[in-house]
């Protein structure tokens, strides 16, 4: 049976009250990619009567709002597997004409700043009603954030939107904890109590702190008049999500208040992870949607598996390593040819597996040799700016599983559609293997960029290193005979990229190695991520560096065009009256002004990257088809 969505529902069930009401931006798709189903999944299994209310319409009588009643312990809240802003506008600020998370992939039915918007309205009527936020809008703006569609810093979203407590990270393990805790009422001192949640509190509840185990960070106030006290928060934020036992508790001033978020849990075990992937899924959109068009996000992993969580790459852009965490959580072989199986009897399934993937593809079982070091690590990344010694790269057993799964009885083929890090590769005949049995004709890889200093403040690996995947790839198809192409994805407007610097990208992917690219992504700044903080404060927060930014239009607009449409006229280089800061100039200035303009998607060349393996319970990076999060 699907998770109630209606008082018919509830009735048939027999049930008088629900204990939680999840409300999500999202379609209701029973499977363990979303959010929702996961969360509500999860408390069904603790004997808790979960209902779900997708996408209500907020703006008419709310009687989306109200149609369930009240809760027994509380209300729970996700704008969906996206930044609902992220999900509404391009890079450029355009509104998007469709939202892949809606049936007929039609746009209109989440607000812009979703999580404030639901909360604010379930505070309103139900005000004794407890709110607990969750997902990846609100994981990610937990924290004084740059929002790059207002072009302001706003503060943690439990200051706007009212609500009782946050739930950030993979939520699993913490969201049963909160559950618990509200068994007989809500209970602030047990609450507060938990691990990966954050709250609002007054100074007397800060002061009584352990200072030893406690970080004042600035001010939101102090953030927004002193861009560099904005980028120090950050370091210290990005520093204590990668440690493996952190057990330091933020603090953030916020008015007269305070944003106070506990340390995270430790990353999940196997046997958890398992779990929460075989609870009994209808793996399916529930009927409701029947008759009112495809889920293009549901159309595009329903026949593929996820293998494991987290990613230690730490690209600058990318929001992974802040939600799922660094260190790799992977299914056991028994839960994954499980999915594979269930899949292989779907009814429809002709035999292709679309991705077996996660963040990165080919991560699964690794990680440090010797754990103790790793506890003591405090890079934010295992490969940048060079491998780390302790890694243990050995894919042996990713080949072993890709044997595995190519011979469960059903499968043709099984496709890795996630990206794959290169810079990840050893002596194991993993691109012979991934080329050989599980492409589709077209390999996708991310080097993002050919210049070696827009590469650093990326933290992606020198250029050389796909010049070398490149040379092996064609290789290996020349040697088996396969007309393969390798696709490559690349970002313009990233802080410290100069338009020199995409002529000189355009120069060497376009000429020298002859390709002929799909798709290069104009950067979208989202919160939490070392390049949403270079784009607001223009110096690198770690070195205090000054960095170029491509802010306006036209800037962003002449990045792009050495690659779609007409080429710039003159000189390349900064816009009028700037030089690059590596010649004494100054960085760029002069924010875009205005909301995001709303007039349909940009004209003239694709301005997102490619979805690779559809939505994994809210992950995103900076890099989403419209509507669909790009994994890398």
């Amino acid at each position: 049976m699907f998770l109630p969505t209606t008082i018919k529902e509830i009735r048939a069930r027999g049930w008088e009250q629900l204990d939680v009401i999840l409300f999500t931006g999202d379609a209701y798709i029973d499977h363990p990619a979303f959010g929702a189903a996961v969360i509500g999944r999860l408390l069904e299994t603790e004997g808790y009567r979960v209902a779900v209310v997708p996408q209500p319409n907020w703006r008419d009588d709310l009687r989306d709002f109200t149609k369930l009643g009240a809760p027994r312990l509380f209300f729970g809240i996700s704008a969906g597997s996206m930044d609902s802003m992220v999900n509404h506008y391009t890079a450029n600020l355009r509104l998007r004409s469709n939202d892949a998370y809606t049936p007929g992939g039609k746009a209109g039915f989440r607000p812009d700043y979703a999580v404030t918007t639901y909360t604010q309205i379930l505070k309103r009527l139900f005000p004794h009603v407890p709110v607990v936020i969750g997902g990846i809008e609100a994981s990610l703006r937990r924290l004084t954030h740059y929002d790059y569609w207002s072009d302001s810093l706003k503060p943690s979203v439990l200051a706007e939107s009212g609500a009782d407590l946050l739930i950030y990270g993979m939520g699993e393990r913490v969201v049963q904890q909160v559950a618990r805790a509200m068994r007989n009422g809500y209970n602030a001192k047990l609450l507060r109590k938990l691990r990966q949640v954050a709250f609002m509190a007054d100074g007397a509840y800060v002061d009584r702190l352990d200072p030893a185990h406690t970080i004042r960070l600035h001010a939101y106030e102090e953030c927004v008049r002193d861009k560099r006290a904005f980028g120090e928060n950050f370091t210290v934020i990005e520093t204590q999500s990668n440690l493996m036992d952190p057990a330091a508790t933020l603090i953030e001033a916020v008015g007269d208040r305070y944003a106070v978020v506990t340390p995270p849990n430790a990353t999940l075990t196997t046997e958890e992870l398992d779990h929460s992937f075989d609870l009994p899924y209808e793996r399916a959109p529930h009927p409701r949607y029947e008759g009112k068009g495809e889920i293009p996000a549901w159309e595009m992993i329903k026949h593929s598996v996820n293998i494991h969580r987290g990613c230690f790459g730490g690209c600058a852009f990318c929001t992974i390593s802040a939600h799922q965490g660094k260190f790799i959580n992977s299914r056991s072989e028994q839960s994954i040819l499980g999915e594979v199986r269930r899949i292989a009897a779907m009814p429809g399934f002709k035999g292709y597996l679309s991705d077996v993937g996660a963040p990165s593809a080919n991560m699964y079982r690794m990680g440090g040799r010797d754990r103790e070091l790793c506890r003591k690590c405090r890079r934010p990344s295992c490969l940048h700016p060079k491998m780390c010694p302790n890694l243990d790269n050995d894919h042996r057993p990713l080949l072993a599983l890709y044997e595995k799964i190519r011979a469960v009885k059903g499968i043709r083929k099984a496709f890795v559609g996630s990206g794959i890090r290169y810079d990840l590769f050893d002596d194991s005949p993993y691109l012979t293997t991934v080329v050989k049995h599980h492409t589709s004709g077209r390999l996708k890889v991310a080097p993002e960029h050919t210049e070696e200093a827009v590469l650093k403040l990326m933290r992606k690996p020198p250029f050389a290193l796909f010049e070398q995947l490149n040379a092996d790839f064609q290789r290996i198809c020349r040697s088996e005979g396969l007309p393969y192409q390798l696709i490559p994805y690349f970002i313009s407007s990233h802080p410290g990229c100069t338009e020199h610097d995409m002529r000189s990208l355009s120069e060497k992917v376009l000429g020298k190695l002859h390709f002929n690219l799909e798709q290069v992504q104009d950067l979208t700044p989202t919160p939490m991520t070392l390049s949403s903080v270079m784009f607001y404060t223009g110096e690198n927060p770690y070195t205090h560096e000054k960095v170029y930014v491509a802010r306006s239009q036209e800037e962003k607009r002449r990045q792009k065009s050495y690659f779609f449409g007409p080429r710039p006229t003159g000189r390349p280089g900064m816009p009028a009256g700037k030089t690059h800061p590596a010649k004494g100039g100054r960085h760029a200035t002069g924010p875009v002004k205005g909301r995001p303009a709303k007039d349909g998607p940009a004209k003239g060349g694709q301005t997102t990257g490619a979805a690779k393996n559809g939505p994994e319970k809210g992950h995103q990076t900076t890099r989403p088809t419209p509507g669909i999060r790009r994994k890398r």
